[in-house]
């Protein structure tokens, strides 16, 4: 929980803490805008296995199987699991971690903004390894 303030606390700032993703390559940002994309179409067509192979070996650990991880999507995730709308935002970078930031519709109605902390593999593949979501005001947020 104490990361999750954390994280919330720097991005909302804005740029008093963190930098613009000048330090990544259009590339890079094209590449982790991708893997969020892919894994929300994995989740629309209910592939959980797809959905969990974009998450971080972090993730995967803690979650051990797909049927655990969507179920936490589903139950807890549901802006995530089920947007009307997907919107990507402005891509910074947080204590040296990128994070993507995803306005989302939830099937509610509601909309938040998905915060996506990106890691880089060794293999130089991106991973999603947490997602974190903050109510938005609307879609002007």
């Amino acid at each position: 929980m104490k990361r999750l303030i954390v994280l919330i606390g720097l991005v909302a700032w804005g740029s008093a803490f963190p930098t613009q993703a000048a330090e990544l390559s259009e590339a890079e940002a094209s590449a982790i805008r991708a893997v969020i994309a892919d894994q929300l179409a994995a989740f629309r067509r209910d592939d959980a296995g797809a959905a969990f192979a974009f998450a971080s070996p972090t993730i995967r650990q803690k979650f051990r199987t797909a049927e655990t991880f969507m179920a936490m999507v589903r139950e807890g995730y549901l802006p995530v699991y089920r947007p009307r709308e997907v919107e990507f935002r402005d891509l910074v970078v947080v204590r040296g971690a990128p994070i993507q930031r995803v306005f989302l519709m939830g099937p509610d109605g509601l909309p938040v903004i998905a915060l996506y902390e990106m890691q880089r593999q060794t293999s130089g593949v991106w991973k999603i390894d947490g997602c974190y979501l903050v109510r938005a005001a609307g879609k002007g947020v």
